[in-house]
């Protein structure tokens, strides 16, 4: 902290964003992986679990737009505002800040049709979160490969925990899914329960069921 002067404090926040950025991004992924069918985790009911993930999501945002904000405000490197938004536009780095964008654009675009949900069909809705899961890679290859931070000690150890954690909550889940269904059903319940956490439908009442 002493070695933080006035030119450098945008430097740090920038990277010191990053990493919490990574780690909420990481989080909300986990979330969305583990939830059950019916949209709720072990121990917890479904309003506490689309509490958790709406607020973890809304907490990544603010974090990426800080880390976003710092990145280009940096005058150590040129990153334009516009490379944000629209990747390997970048002077610096054009790849590796692309894949930055990239990841930015996606969780804007979750975050929209999050807010758009009632209006759109749940398919679609359904298919356009698969986006979830590239919007987390590409932010885990931006953070590895845009600066040497994660390289080396902890924050490489945090990285690579990380990407440990997302790969076994996907290959729990898979298993968790291959041995509730029947063999000839098990590729289409997978992908089903690999989609992100939707909103079960209304259970129908006795008069709707019976006609």
């Amino acid at each position: 902290m002493n070695g933080i002067t006035q030119s450098t404090a945008l430097w740090y926040a920038s990277r010191a964003t990053g990493v919490v950025s990574l780690l909420l991004l990481t989080g909300v992924t986990l979330l969305g992986v583990l939830v059950n069918r019916q949209g709720r985790l072990p121990g917890l009911p479904r309003f506490a679990v689309t509490g958790l993930h709406r607020n973890l999501s809304l907490l990544a945002v603010a974090f990426v737009a800080i880390h976003v904000i710092t990145a280009v405000a940096d005058p150590y490197v040129s990153i334009g505002l516009v490379a944000t938004v629209i990747p390997f536009t970048s002077p610096y780095k054009p790849l590796w800040l692309g894949l930055g964008a990239i990841s930015v654009d996606l969780v804007l675009a979750l975050i929209v049709t999050s807010l758009a949900r009632a209006r759109l069909n749940r398919r679609l809705w359904r298919g356009l979160h698969w986006f979830a899961y590239l919007a987390w890679g590409s932010a885990v290859l931006h953070s590895l490969t845009s600066s040497t931070d994660l390289h080396r000690g902890p924050l490489l150890y945090l990285a690579i925990g990380c990407v440990l954690a997302v790969a076994t909550a996907v290959i729990w889940r898979i298993s968790h899914a291959g041995r509730e269904i029947p063999r000839e059903e098990r590729a289409a319940a997978t992908l089903d329960m690999m989609s992100p956490r939707r909103t079960p439908a209304p259970r129908r009442g006795p008069r709707e069921t019976i006609r």
